[in-house]
């Protein structure tokens, strides 16, 4: 048996993080969710961001070497990073307020394709024909969920928008894997929250706009109140899940080419599914059906190819 290298074994533990990452996103998209009805989304936020930078600080912080992990020379570039995902997060927790789960994921989950994109002319990767085709039948995927012409849903813009914020992000994740450690990263990220949740607070918390029909709107200007016993355990779920996933996964793109890792993350489609039907009672239609299998076809492929080209050919370059 031919020993594995080193890059093959970043490669792997890269894999592992997206899928384990995807997991743990996958329970904050279900408790958001659940709270999305009767709290503000930044007091959700701003409760699950406090739970992240505790976990992380008193647990990972240890381990990575202690505060001087969180040293960096580049606090302009991570706090940008940061508000990428910050606006990442809020675009899609707004639109998940008005649709269906599965919708909201699949929608989102053009993000790996448009990584596998974008990392051609900020990165310098190489995409072949194939694969550029594959990120077209994704886009296409995305065309008929949001269904143009039939009842066009305004609320199906909004993960969109959160996906491309999302890709840009991981842009800047692999700009700066050389220089910051996924925890300096996802400390960052939780700072941004806090900081923007409190500004939306005191902007918004005391409700003068909570009167509103629309349930994302509802969402975003609905006043503050103090969360139900039962509520706690939903919103440290969210706490922790914000606080792994953010590090898993950006440890993922540490660690491989973003065109590689980005396909694992569709690991959360079949959970989205699931945890719609089980907790929402919502079951995808036949057009919602069309449209995740157009997008999770497109990033299957792109997965298959990425791993066709890693094999190494004696002078082959990718096509």
């Amino acid at each position: 048996m031919t020993a594995l290298t080193d890059t093959d074994r970043s490669t792997r533990l890269g894999i592992l993080c997206a899928v384990a990452a995807s997991m743990a996103f996958s329970v904050n998209d279900v408790a958001v969710k659940f709270l999305s009805g009767g709290y503000a989304l930044h007091q959700v936020v701003m409760i699950r961001s406090a739970i992240a930078m505790a976990v992380l600080l008193a647990v990972m912080v240890p381990f990575n070497g202690g505060l001087r992990a969180l040293r960096t020379r580049r606090p302009g570039a991570l706090m940008l990073r940061g508000m990428l995902v910050v606006l990442s997060n809020l675009c899609y927790f707004l639109g998940l307020a008005a649709l269906p789960l599965a919708d909201a994921v699949a929608i989102f989950f053009v993000a790996p394709l448009l990584i596998t994109a974008l990392s051609v002319p900020l990165l310098g990767e190489r995409v072949g024909p194939r694969r550029w085709a594959a990120v077209c039948l994704g886009l296409a995927g995305v065309v008929v969920m949001v269904r143009p012409g039939g009842g066009f849903v305004w609320a199906a813009v909004l993960p969109l928008v959160s996906a491309v914020l999302y890709a840009l992000m991981h842009m800047m994740t692999r700009a700066l894997r050389g220089t910051e450690s996924a925890v300096t990263l996802t400390f960052y990220v939780q700072l941004m929250f806090l900081a923007s949740c409190a500004a939306m607070g005191l902007a918004f918390g005391s409700g003068w706009l909570a009167e509103q029909s629309n349930p994302s709107l509802a969402f975003l200007f609905r006043g503050w109140a103090w969360p139900a016993a039962a509520d706690w355990p939903v919103l440290a779920a969210t706490g922790l899940a914000s606080a792994f996933g953010s590090v898993l996964v950006a440890q993922a793109y540490r660690l491989c080419e973003a065109g590689l890792v980005a396909p694992f993350e569709y690991a959360a489609l079949p959970l989205a599914v699931a945890a719609g039907l089980l907790v929402f009672g919502q079951w995808p239609d036949a057009t919602t059906w069309v449209g995740i299998a157009l997008i999770c076809g497109a990033g299957l492929y792109v997965f298959l190819r990425e791993a066709a080209l890693a094999r190494p050919r004696a002078g082959a370059g990718r096509p």
